[in-house]
């Protein structure tokens, strides 16, 4: 059985369940996940987790994720993007100066309303279930994200067209920040195009075209080893430790941080998750039997 996770790079077009389906196909294998949600229009960076390792998802460190925007000024969009309704909404043009110093307001913490059309939960509702009915509440619930970066990459002035690059904390809506930066400007703007050039470790230029992957083989060549995807340290099993390990019992050290995480392993493999407690390795989810 494969145990494993993939960094494809998701073509737009796609939901990213569809992602899973191909993949599913393609293995046979029905444990396929994925983490960080792409909407359809967007591309790029989607980790996929192959077999057992969908029961570490909770476990990646996600926080950090990286994305290249393309906007077009003098318009707006009931959906911040191209997917929705897009209204002529000024000729004025705008420079680079000006774009760049709105750009650096965005720096650090600050508070988004996610966009009607998302999936956020609202009274028991998605947002896009309610935008449907034309439902927009006034009270959508502000959140509060941070972004490290957020830097004017390309800008062709005649046709008000710009690349952006963010880096930013899970849960960001880049469509916001789009749609913000237009009202800054005063002249409008939506987004045309989105890439996920990392999320957590995964880097789009170590990514795999979801059209490369057209057998279990492929699948198997593009593997990447669970202990090289997790953030925590590793305790080197013996045999003995290995048996013990097998029916959930725990393990006497004295090694590592109370309360950290520790990966368990047996010859490059996962074998556990666990955490130090009180001078033992609690044993939290096993990955042999």
């Amino acid at each position: 059985m494969l145990f494993g996770f993939l960094n494809v790079n998701k073509p737009a077009g796609m939901t990213s369940h569809d992602v899973i389906s191909v993949l599913r196909r393609v293995s046979s294998i029905k444990q396929i996940g994925h983490t960080g949600t792409l909407d359809p229009m967007a591309q790029g960076v989607l980790p996929v987790a192959i077999g057992k390792a969908s029961r570490l998802i909770e476990y990646l460190n996600e926080n950090n994720k990286e994305y290249a925007a393309e906007i077009q000024f003098g318009k707006i969009s009931d959906t911040y993007d191209t997917e929705g309704k897009i209204t002529e909404y000024s000729t004025e043009k705008v420079d680079k100066a000006q774009i760049k110093n709105c750009l650096e307001k965005f720096l650090g913490e600050i508070e988004q309303i996610p966009p009607a059309h998302s999936a956020v939960h609202y009274k028991g509702k998605r947002l896009y279930e309610l935008a449907r009915k034309g439902i927009i509440p006034d009270d959508i619930p502000k959140r509060k994200v941070y972004i490290s970066k957020c830097e004017l990459i390309e800008f062709d002035y005649e046709k008000q067209k710009c690349k952006i690059d963010i880096a930013c904390s899970k849960g960001t809506y880049i469509r916001s920040i789009v749609n913000d930066l237009g009202i800054m400007l005063k002249c409008g703007g939506v987004m045309t195009a989105l890439t996920r050039t990392a999320s957590g470790i995964f880097k789009i230029e170590n990514s795999v075209k979801l059209d490369e992957i057209k057998t279990i083989k492929d699948i198997e060549n593009y593997l990447i080893n669970p202990i090289d995807v997790l953030s925590y340290k590793c305790y080197a099993l013996s045999e003995i430790e290995l048996q013990k390990v097998e029916h959930g019992q725990s393990l006497s050290t004295k090694e590592f941080s109370n309360g950290e995480m520790v990966c368990l392993t047996y010859k490059n493999k996962l074998c556990a998750i666990s955490q130090k407690t009180n001078n033992r390795l609690i044993t939290k989810k096993v990955f042999i039997s």
